[in-house]
C-alpha cells in the first residue's frame, strides 16, 4: 500500500517534476484539510487474499482523496477519478495501474461509510478550529442556534436500462433528498440525514435530527416542519423554536404583551378546537410592513428575552441553510451527478459536504479575521480562487484578508435586511405568574403524512 502523504507537497494535483519545486510553498487551504482528515482514516489492512485474483492495488486513503479533490476540481464523471489515479499526478502517491473498471467496482463494494465518517471527523476538526469565530450574539440565551430543512437531490441521467423508459420530471429519476441541521453560528452542517423517498414528510424523519443537539438549542424551520405535536415535543424536549404560522391555523389569544391593533405580540393556544390542540402555550407576533403582514410563533414566551425585532430578524437567518444548499448543489456540483447508482451518489453527496464544510469554515475564519460579516465574503469568488492561490503557493485566506475589499472579494451583502417594528419593554403588559400555560393536548396528526397501512392477518 502507498503510505499517505506525511509532509504537505504543494498544492494537490501537480506533476512530480512541479512538486519537488513546490515543496516550499505555502499548501492550499482545502487540500491541505483533505490530506489532514484522510491520515486519521484507519490504513488499509494486507491480509492475504484466498484464492485466484490480483492483489488490491489501490489504498483506500487514495481513493476517497482522489474523489473529493475531483469534487473539489469540478470533474463531473468517475472516469476523471479514473484518470487522477493511474497518471501518477496525485499528491505524493505514485501512479496507480488500475482499469477503470477496477475503480467503479471498488466505489460500489466500498459503500457510503468511509465518506461518511470523513465527514464527521472533519467536522469535529472545524468545530474546534472556528469556535473563536462563533457569532454569539445570536440568540446570545440558546446553547445553540440551528436551522432545520430539507433538499431534494437533482434529477440522474436514464443512464441504467431500469431508467430508460421512465419519463423525464417522474420522481424515479429523483435519487432522494437531504434532510440538514445547520449550524447558524458556526456556519457548519452539524447532521445530515439521507432519505431515499423524495415525496417523504418532512416531520417523518424530524425527531432523528434532534440528536447530538444540546438542550437549550434554538431551532427555526420553515412552514413544512408546522405542526402541534413537534412544537410540544420541542418544547417538552427543552430546545427553543421559531416558525412562521401558518395560514388559516386558530388558535386562542391567552394574553396580550402588546397590541394596537397593527402590531401584536402576546400569548396564544395553537388549535382552536378540542380534535386539534396543543399542549403549550406559545408566543405570536404579528406587525405589517409595506402592506405584507409577517406572524411568527415560538416557544420563547418572554418578550424581554427575544424582542419582536429580534425575532423576526433571527427567523431570516434561517436562509443561512437554503445558501448552504446552494452552495453544495451549485458551486459545488452535485447537481452533475456522475452516477444513477444510490451508492455512488451518496458517496458523491458526503464527498461535497466534505468540501462545503471547509469552504463555509474558511468563509467565517475570513470574515472573523477581516472583522466583517461572514456574507460580506463572496462564497462563489471564494470557491473560485482559491485553488488558484493554492496552486501559485499563495496563501488564500491572507489573500482574502488583506486584499478582500480591494479585489472585490470583500463587499456588502445584499442581503434583505428584515425591517421590524420595535416596542419599548415599557409598553409591554407582562403575563400575571399565575397564568396557566400548559393544557391537555389532542393531534388530529392531519399534518404529519399519510397513516401507515394496517397489514391483514
Amino acid at each position: 500500500m502507498a503510505a499517505p502523504c506525511n509532509a504537505p507537497h504543494g498544492n494537490g494535483v501537480v506533476s512530480a517534476s512541479a512538486s519537488g519545486l513546490a515543496k516550499d510553498a505555502v499548501v492550499g487551504q482545502i487540500e491541505q484539510f483533505l490530506q489532514d482528515a484522510l491520515r486519521r482514516l484507519t490504513p488499509d489492512r494486507h491480509e492475504a487474499r484466498r484464492g485466484a485474483g490480483r492483489p488490491r492495488v489501490l489504498p483506500a486513503l487514495a481513493l476517497w482523496g482522489g474523489l473529493l479533490v475531483c469534487v473539489l476540481r469540478g470533474f463531473s464523471s468517475q472516469l476523471a477519478l479514473w484518470r487522477l489515479l493511474s497518471s501518477g499526478s496525485f499528491w505524493c502517491y505514485p501512479r496507480f495501474p488500475v482499469s477503470d473498471q477496477a475503480v467503479y467496482k471498488r466505489l460500489e463494494q466500498a459503500g457510503e461509510a468511509p465518506v461518511r465518517a470523513l465527514f464527521e471527523q472533519l467536522s469535529q476538526v472545524l468545530a474546534e478550529r472556528l469556535a473563536p469565530y462563533r457569532d454569539e450574539r445570536l440568540a446570545p440565551f440558546a446553547a445553540d442556534v440551528v436551522a432545520v430543512d430539507e433538499s431534494t437531490l437533482d434529477q440522474v441521467a436514464r443512464r441504467l436500462p431500469s431508467l430508460r423508459a421512465v419519463p423525464r420530471g417522474d420522481t424515479r429519476l429523483l435519487p432522494g433528498k437531504l434532510s440538514a441541521v445547520f449550524d447558524l453560528r458556526r456556519q457548519q452542517f452539524r447532521r445530515v440525514e439521507y432519505q431515499p423517498d423524495p415525496c417523504q414528510n418532512e416531520k417523518r424523519a424530524a425527531r432523528t435530527l434532534l440528536a447530538g443537539l444540546a438542550p437549550g438549542t434554538l431551532l427555526l424551520a420553515d412552514l413544512g416542519y408546522f405542526a402541534f405535536a413537534w412544537f410540544d415535543a420541542l418544547t417538552d424536549g427543552g430546545y427553543w423554536w421559531v416558525s412562521r404560522l401558518r395560514a388559516k391555523t386558530s388558535f386562542t389569544v391567552l394574553h396580550p404583551y402588546y397590541d394596537d391593533g397593527r402590531i401584536f405580540d402576546g400569548l396564544i393556544w395553537l388549535g382552536k378546537y378540542r380534535a386539534d390542540r396543543a399542549a403549550h402555550a406559545v408566543r405570536l407576533v404579528r406587525f405589517s410592513v409595506r402592506g405584507t403582514t409577517f406572524s411568527y410563533v415560538t416557544n420563547v414566551l418572554d418578550p424581554r428575552v427575544l424582542p419582536m425585532a429580534d425575532l423576526a430578524r433571527l427567523y431570516a437567518r434561517r436562509w443561512d441553510l437554503e445558501l448552504a444548499f446552494k452552495l453544495i448543489k451549485r458551486h459545488l456540483g452535485l447537481h452533475l451527478l456522475w452516477s444513477a447508482k444510490d451508492v455512488v451518489i451518496l458517496q458523491q453527496v458526503w464527498a461535497v459536504l466534505c468540501l462545503a464544510q471547509i469552504l463555509q469554515a474558511l468563509r467565517l475564519e475570513i470574515a472573523g479575521r477581516a472583522g466583517v460579516d461572514p456574507f460580506e465574503v463572496s462564497l462563489p469568488l471564494l470557491v473560485e480562487y482559491l485553488p488558484r492561490y493554492a496552486y501559485e503557493g499563495r496563501d488564500p485566506v491572507a489573500v482574502f484578508v488583506e486584499q478582500g475589499r480591494a479585489l472585490g472579494f470583500i463587499r456588502p451583502s445584499r442581503r434583505t435586511v428584515v425591517q421590524a417594528p420595535t416596542v419599548p419593554p415599557e409598553q409591554l403588559s407582562l403575563a400575571p405568574p399565575t397564568l396557566a400555560l400548559v393544557r391537555v393536548p389532542r393531534y388530529a396528526h392531519k399534518d404529519c403524512g399519510p397513516r401507515p397501512t394496517k397489514q391483514q392477518p
